[in-house]
């Protein structure tokens, strides 16, 4: 029965790769993890642009996207508070909060960090005659620290450290616990001022190598599952339009870095395939699932190239206090087939600036479909000299 619920709610997790399933179950291959709660994208001003981060304007919450943006921030520290329902059309209790801040050192430097909890609400649990049992409350967190330098005037890195804790289903008496592991981020950042016209744009790239790390395991390492360890690759392009405008087009691409599950073959016995499994996937490290990810795919490169998942958004500001946003994210409908248009919109003080973004999905099962999420931040300088004109 327990193990039941960890089944029940491990399935919350993955329904967004399951998407479309029943369309095409005969290519559905996606890519499994543990964890997925790490690849949500927590801040509304992300979300509105369909997921696009990686290299877009530098924010409080570049954390998740890019740490290695923060030494180009021009507040020297911010907070931010975000949060993200999950599942809204079907329950009311499973959401992601989220809470990212930084401190910048001098002018080259900073350190940031960031806290995510990903709560699945409360599920109750019957025993094989369907007696009342209590209830569980699975949630998963992650938590993490970053340091981001310049390495020159245009260019700047990052590592992050993090620690992931899952608790799905966890009882004393169980054969199951909860799942803990430890990861990194390595982050890049470039941007430069070109002509454009009679212009002076702003282009910039980024790269995100983010959960690289242990796995993760539910039953001692009785079994373990790949972190969603991710290739965030993008661009971005702010051109100002006159002294109050300025429009931004962005795109990012995301592959996800983890061995594909080998499909048995027509030809091969159960007891050949689960041996096979055992060593091709089940044992590979995660390091060595790294590389192995780019060439492991069943379909050879048409597979190998669905994997890789398209975002596109473009920002409009005016007087750098007001912004509206669009998007667009693509994925193969054998991959998971989270295929959605977003919007959303923002508004920028001195002290404080308040984000909110809604995600309409054009395939079946988002579970973000007709979602509103919002983001806080502050900005601690605007804070620092608010208090200071009033003394």
């Amino acid at each position: 029965m327990k193990k039941t619920m960890v089944i029940v709610a491990a399935a919350l997790m993955c329904v967004v790769q399951g998407a479309g399933a029943e369309e095409v179950k005969d290519q559905f291959n996606p890519v499994n993890t543990g964890v997925n709660s790490l690849g949500i994208a927590p801040d509304a001003r992300g979300g509105g642009l369909a997921d696009v981060g990686v290299a877009t304007e530098p924010d409080v919450n570049s954390q998740y996207w890019n740490p290695a943006k923060y030494p180009f921030t021009i507040s020297r520290a911010g907070l931010s508070i975000s949060y993200t329902p999950w599942l809204r059309k079907l329950v009311n209790d499973i959401d992601l909060a989220y809470v990212a801040g930084y401190v910048r050192l001098g002018d080259y430097q900073a350190i940031s960090a960031s806290l995510r909890y990903f709560s699945l609400g409360e599920v109750p649990m019957t025993d094989g005659e369907g007696n009342n049992q209590g209830s569980i409350k699975p949630y998963e967190m992650a938590v993490d620290v970053a340091y981001s330098r310049m390495l020159s005037e245009r260019f700047s890195a990052a590592v992050a450290l993090r620690y992931i804790f899952s608790d799905l289903a966890y009882r004393q008496d169980d054969d199951t616990s909860p799942g803990n592991a430890f990861a990194a981020d390595i982050a890049l950042y470039y941007n430069n001022y070109v002509i454009m016209g009679q212009r002076e744009c702003l282009l910039a790239f980024g790269l995100n190598l983010s959960n690289i790390g242990s796995k993760i395991s539910y039953d001692s390492g009785a079994t373990s599952a790949f972190l969603p360890t991710n290739f965030r690759l993008g661009g971005s392009l702010l051109i100002p339009i006159n002294e109050y405008n300025t429009f931004a087009i962005m795109a990012d691409i995301n592959k996800l870095m983890v061995p594909t599950v080998p499909q048995q073959r027509e030809d091969e016995a159960d007891v050949d395939y689960q041996e096979r499994l055992q060593q091709e996937y089940f044992d590979q490290s995660p390091i060595k699932g790294i590389f192995k990810s780019w060439s492991d795919a069943p379909g050879g490169l048409k597979e190998e190239l669905q994997e890789i998942q398209v975002s596109a958004g473009f920002e409009y500001m005016y007087n750098n206090q007001f912004s509206v946003r669009a998007g667009y994210h693509h994925e193969s409908p054998n991959k998971g087939n989270r295929k959605y248009f977003t919007v959303g919109a923002g508004f920028r003080m001195s002290v404080f600036s308040l984000d909110a973004a809604y995600l309409v999905s054009t395939a079946q099962s988002n579970p973000l479909d007709q979602t509103l999420r919002f983001s806080l931040a502050f900005d601690m300088d605007g804070i620092r000299d608010l208090f200071g004109r009033r003394r």
